[in-house]
């Protein structure tokens, strides 16, 4: 029922806004209860449009509320932001947003919040003008996007800091990278025509497809046989830039869920090696179910890439992927609890993980190899101000420029902003070892 599906995703809000699991992790945990394939659809949409608007709402809540509810409440506040994002965002009629979130009250076992719910709600609908004029006069609330973010935002990119907030607030293409061991990009165009999707190549990708719609992967023709995967066109920029070779030993460092890893092998069957390595076992099984349905091979490592003497055999790699943890300010799109979980402070810290990692695995880079450094970062200090930094400390580091056609020039490398040809925020910058 539509009242399960409100309950549900505010238990999921709770995890998240509370608990601060990622929403990812907190939809995993609880979308099983869900009774229909409906109501698992609607609780997903929910949950991340709430996430995404959530700034926003929570001004709006503040405003509307007498005072605060008591420890121990989050639930309801939940259930009030979910009750505004259908009001504001959804096409669900303000009555039945209302008597369905008023109804949640109850099923979260407290009857008492039922009236509070529904005289803020009603109040909403009643001042909705008034009180969307006083949220836009509070940027965080206007752009739904912390104060700490906004601020580098506009020091790093000040001409496209308005181009970047409503590329982070809207829902994000479904991509897909075609397999092409199994088929062509046109054939599989073809296919998905046929079948009546809406479809188009993505700009600078060899395999990118971006769909009108987005469809469950199992509506996808093939999928379940390896035809093609899910990925954004900026993370299928990864592969081509490696120039993998017959007979390389590639590293694909922090390789989870292992899109990339896949990407390579796609491109280059003929690889000596690909070792695919990270530290979390949960994610480098998805990476082992990946490769599985595509039908394709990996050595696969539980470790931190981080620490070379508990995994490396000795043998040097020809190329090494470097896709680092960050902020993933890029991605804001597809992850909006983001902007919620991540605080300033922890890019300094991030920043010391990447210069680690960085550290530790171009010894075990050949002689005449490649690193490709890659982040879903909009942030200078985790890209170009990180890979100044390493080239400082290494005079047998050379930068590779990127003779391409996307993305901003910088120092060093270049940058995908969220949006721009449909893509997610990616740097990426090539260092050859002389």
């Amino acid at each position: 029922m539509l009242t399960d599906a409100r309950t549900l995703a505010a238990m999921v809000l709770t995890d998240v806004i509370v608990m601060r699991r990622n929403l990812g992790d907190a939809l995993a945990m609880r979308l099983d209860q869900a009774p229909s394939a409906r109501d698992r659809a609607l609780v997903q949409e929910m949950c991340y449009g709430v996430m995404r608007w959530y700034p926003r709402l929570a001004a709006l809540a503040d405003a509307l509320l007498n005072k605060p509810l008591k420890s121990g409440n989050d639930d309801i506040r939940c259930l009030l932001l979910l009750g505004l994002y259908q009001m504001i965002y959804m096409r669900i009629p303000a009555h039945a947003a209302i008597n369905e979130t008023v109804a949640g009250a109850r099923l979260l076992k407290k009857p008492w919040a039922s009236g509070l719910i529904n005289g803020v709600l009603r109040e909403y609908q009643r001042r909705s003008a008034e009180l969307q004029v006083v949220a836009d006069g509070n940027v965080v609330a206007k752009t739904a996007h912390p104060a700490w973010l906004l601020e580098r935002l506009k020091t790093a990119w000040p001409e496209n800091l308005d181009a970047i907030i409503d590329a982070d607030n809207q829902r994000p293409p479904m991509a897909l990278r075609v397999n092409r061991c199994r088929t062509s990009r046109e054939h599989y165009l073809g296919n998905l025509l046929a079948a009546g999707h809406v479809a188009h190549p993505i700009p600078h990708t060899d395999d990118g497809i971006a769909l009108g719609i987005p469809i469950d992967v199992k509506e996808l023709p093939g999928f379940i046989d390896g035809a093609v995967s899910v990925q954004d066109g900026a993370a299928q920029l990864a592969a081509p830039l490696l120039d993998v070779r017959p007979g390389d030993r590639v590293l694909d460092a922090c390789a989870a869920p292992g899109g990339k890893t896949a990407h390579l092998l796609e491109m280059q069957p003929q690889l000596a090696e690909l070792v695919a390595i990270d530290k979390d076992g949960n994610r480098a099984e998805r990476i082992r179910r990946n490769l599985q349905r595509l039908k394709l091979q990996a050595n696969i490592i539980v470790d931190d890439a981080a620490h070379p003497d508990n995994w490396w055999n000795g043998k040097p790699f020809n190329r090494i992927l470097l896709d680092a943890p960050c902020s993933a300010t890029g991605v804001v799109r597809r992850h909006p609890d983001i902007k919620y979980l991540r605080r300033a402070n922890d890019i300094a810290s991030l920043v010391a993980v990447q210069q680690c990692l960085m550290e530790a695995l171009w010894p075990i880079l050949d002689s005449g190899g490649m690193l490709l450094y890659v982040t879903c970062s909009v942030l200078p200090d985790e890209n170009v101000a990180q890979v100044k930094w390493f080239l400082g400390r290494h005079t047998d580091a050379i930068v590779r420029p990127l003779d391409v056609a996307w993305g901003h020039p910088c120092d060093i490398g270049r940058q995908i902003l969220p949006g721009e040809n449909g893509m997610d925020g990616f740097y990426y910058a090539c260092l050859n070892k002389d």
